[in-house]
Parts: structure tokens; sequence; C-alpha cells
């Protein structure tokens, strides 16, 4: 079955942003979807969030993950983690990052390095959004993405953090159903 998760970034919730807009397009379209309200988002941690996704969500060939700037990180440590029989559809990154982009509460989402080789086999394509203006991600991060991953590059000029502090637009996000 079609199925999509769709993870939310630091003191984020299932209702920021485009993510209800998506969740009803995608539903509308039959997938099923879960936006969950990833644990204490304030601090993301990749192994706590793998945790309540594994006990939750089950992954299979047509499985699609889209996760937003901390969510788009944790992507990484769920493809990672999948079991060795298992490589997901397509995997959707949207303003990525490699490193706590020095800040204290990212730092927990790195404390197991990333396996980008095993990484960029458990999801047929990898599709990264950037901006060129983003407040917090520099584009840096998306084109050493790219390059560790494999993955198609999109880069959307003056679009921030693709979130409502980039304007209201982004209660809304077709650029990225497109690529679904």
């Amino acid at each position: 079955m079609k199925n999509v998760l769709i993870l939310h970034g630091t003191n984020g919730n299932h209702e920021g942003n485009w993510f209800e807009w998506l969740e009803n397009e995608l539903t509308q379209k039959g997938y099923k979807v879960w936006v969950p309200d990833l644990p204490y988002a304030e601090k993301p941690n990749t192994e706590r969030y793998n945790h309540q996704i594994f006990l939750n969500w089950k992954f299979d060939s047509d499985s699609i993950i889209i996760g937003h700037s901390s969510g788009a990180v944790a992507i990484l440590g769920l493809l990672q983690s999948l079991p060795s029989e298992i490589a997901i559809k397509k995997a959707i990154l949207v303003a990525g990052f490699t490193d706590d982009l020095g800040w204290d509460p990212l730092k927990e989402l790195f404390i197991k390095p990333f396996d980008y080789k095993k990484i960029k086999t458990k999801a047929k394509e990898i599709i990264l959004f950037h901006s060129d203006n983003d407040p917090y991600v520099s584009l840096s991060h998306g084109n050493k993405l790219k390059e560790l991953l494999g993955a198609k590059l999109i880069i959307l000029p003056g679009q921030g953090h693709f979130n409502l502090e980039a304007g209201r637009r982004y209660k809304q996000f077709p650029e990225l159903l497109k690529y679904l």
C-alpha cells in the first residue's frame, strides 16, 4: 500500500507549516499517511524518534518518508536502522543538514555517526529541497548531502527555511507534491 511518513522539525508538531495540507492532499490520493508528533521535539534525538516510529509504522518498498529540517536528519537515522531486507521507495529531505549547526539542541541527532553509504542503499530515490537564503541551513548542506547520498538536489531560490517564517505560502508546499 502507498504510505507516507511525514516528520516535522525541532519544536514542531503535526499541525505546523505545510504538514496538514500535505497529509490531506496525499490522503485524497489514496495514501496511508502518518504525521506523528515526535517526542521531545525541542531536543531531537534519532534513537528516541526511531523507537516511537518503528513501534507504530511498518516500512515497505512503497514507503515514502518526508522530513523537514531536523525531521530530514531523522530520516537518515531511520534509513540507517531499517532491516536489511527493506528499501523504501523515496526519501524527501527538506532543509536537511549534516551537523548540529552549532546549536546545542541538535547535538543528539548526531550521537551515532551516519553511514551514508548504507543510507543511500535504503531508498530507491532521495530528493533534497534547499533554498539559497535559508537562515538556519546553508545551501552547502544540500550540496554535501547530494554528494554523500547520490541524491537529486532541488534548489528553490528565496524560500528561506520552507516554513511559515518564510511566509504564509508555507501552509502549502505544491512543489514538493510534484515529486510524489
